[in-house]
């Protein structure tokens, strides 16, 4: 079984990572969204919350699987059997960002690939980071977000 991992923090999930998803669930018997915990990050959302959200965009898709988990992320791969680790790249410092993870976690274990999926031109511009600025100044998100999301925020 082809298991891959799509790691981040979907706080909140955005238009981009449903489309990053969407379109690679199709090489995969098995995606896996894992939610990190990250102590760095200062969270708007719980990891309770964001796996139900994440479960309610995903609720067709029965190939789709959401945990929440922490630690080393290639150390969660192993756990759950996932050989591919997924990544969206939107821009040239995402790039180089997510190539330095990858050459580490490739350092760690060789057998775990990245796959690096290019973000639709027209999200290359939306983050979860963004989002959550215009949430807490009472912005409109509904353009950002999937509409399955919006009753969680």
């Amino acid at each position: 079984m082809k298991i891959a991992l799509f790691p981040g923090s979907f706080d909140p999930i955005t238009i981009a990572h449903v489309d990053i998803i969407k379109r690679s669930v199709s090489l995969f018997d098995k995606v896996v969204i894992g939610i990190g915990k990250n102590s760095n990050k200062n969270a708007l959302l719980s990891p309770e919350i964001r796996i139900q959200m994440m479960e309610a965009v995903f609720a067709d898709e029965p190939r789709i699987e959401v945990t929440a988990y922490e630690g080393l992320t290639i150390n969660f791969c192993k756990e759950i059997g996932a050989l591919y680790m997924l990544r969206g790249i939107r821009t040239v410092s995402d790039f180089e960002y997510e190539k330095a993870i990858a050459q580490m976690n490739h350092e760690l274990e060789p057998s775990i690939e990245s796959i690096f999926i290019l973000s639709n031109p027209g999200y290359s511009s939306i983050s979860s980071t963004i989002v959550r600025d215009i949430l807490r100044h009472h912005g409109d998100i509904s353009k950002f977000v999937p509409k399955e999301a919006l009753r969680f925020l």
